[in-house]
């Protein structure tokens, strides 16, 4: 961080919460009181997707705020067997723990199950750096929201469709990558990991959410023994058997084997070449003759 940063940090941490909702004295823009609220008696958002790692990134929170402070209150509901339901704020109040405070700002709102579930996920949807399982499960949380608040009168299918395109609309993912997305919730915890940890391809995992969860168990147990992943086409055959009620373990294991076909591979020898091309030829010259008479070849062979 700068200098200049630094500096700018230390003034908002000088001004008071008053001067900060000027609006409403000590209060949010909402006119919502900004209150002090001991750690112990705020819980995390029921189901809450995203995680809160001890990281380098959280170190790095830990320090600003021994520093500076929580300069951004949470937002939290009243929990329906006491203290607060936080809605937006989980990372700073782990950050608050970790730097030894025992309270800190939240402006606590009245907002039904809903309301809060669409907040909470939009104000962690914006951050760097999310997990495939995070955006997975933020996005189906908000489409179950959405398809409660959503357009009546219609069947499931049309309602989800217009909660998808919903969805897309303040998202940089489009409606068929989000359907994607909440896809992978449909995998077991074991597979949906690997997902996270770069070792099972995004394009696949989608294909291998339809196999049922027995499958998927067996499929995991599998791939850890032989340790091979499935390539998109495998997926989709394991698919496919699986659809066919076909997908035993002998089925899963002759896929995972199967040998992968090697690209062709051709190597023509100078002296063969030679009897076609003089020595003026370059090698690229001979290569552009050779891919103009296959194409030649291609097109009447079509």
């Amino acid at each position: 961080m700068g200098r200049g940063m630094k500096s700018s940090a230390k003034n908002i941490q000088m001004t008071s919460f008053e001067d900060l909702f000027q609006s409403s004295g000590n209060s949010g823009s909402g006119g919502e009181k900004v209150q002090e609220i001991a750690l112990t008696d705020l819980f995390p958002f029921r189901d809450h997707p995203f995680k809160v790692l001890d990281d380098e990134a959280m170190a790095d929170m830990v320090e600003s705020v021994k520093t500076y402070g929580i300069l951004v209150p949470g937002i939290a509901r009243p929990g329906t067997g006491g203290g607060y339901e936080l809605v937006s704020g989980h990372r700073r109040k782990r950050a608050a723990e970790l730097a030894g405070l025992e309270t800190m700002p939240v402006i606590v709102r009245e907002m039904g199950d809903d309301e809060a579930v669409l907040m909470m996920v939009d104000s962690n949807l914006q951050r760097e750096n999310i997990l495939p399982s995070e955006k997975a499960w933020a996005y189906r949380m908000k489409l179950e929201a959405l398809k409660h608040q959503g357009v009546k009168d219609t069947s499931r299918q049309l309602g989800e469709k217009y909660s998808i395109d919903a969805l897309s609309e303040n998202s940089n993912d489009s409606a068929r990558n989000i359907h994607r997305f909440i896809r992978l919730t449909e995998l077991v915890p074991s597979m949906l990991q690997m997902v996270d940890d770069k070792k099972l391809p995004f394009n696949p995992a989608v294909e291998l959410s339809y196999l049922t969860k027995e499958e998927q168990v067996n499929l995991s147990e599998k791939m850890a023994g032989l340790s091979h992943v499935p390539s998109l086409e495998q997926a989709k055959r394991l698919r496919k058997f699986s659809q066919e009620g076909k997908l035993g373990e002998d089925v899963i294991e002759a896929i995972l084997t199967e040998e992968r076909k090697a690209p062709p591979q051709v190597t023509l020898k100078g002296e063969r070449l030679r009897q076609y091309f003089s020595e003026e030829y370059t090698q690229k010259q001979i290569e552009d003759v050779i891919i103009s008479l296959l194409e030649t070849w291609k097109k009447e062979h079509a």
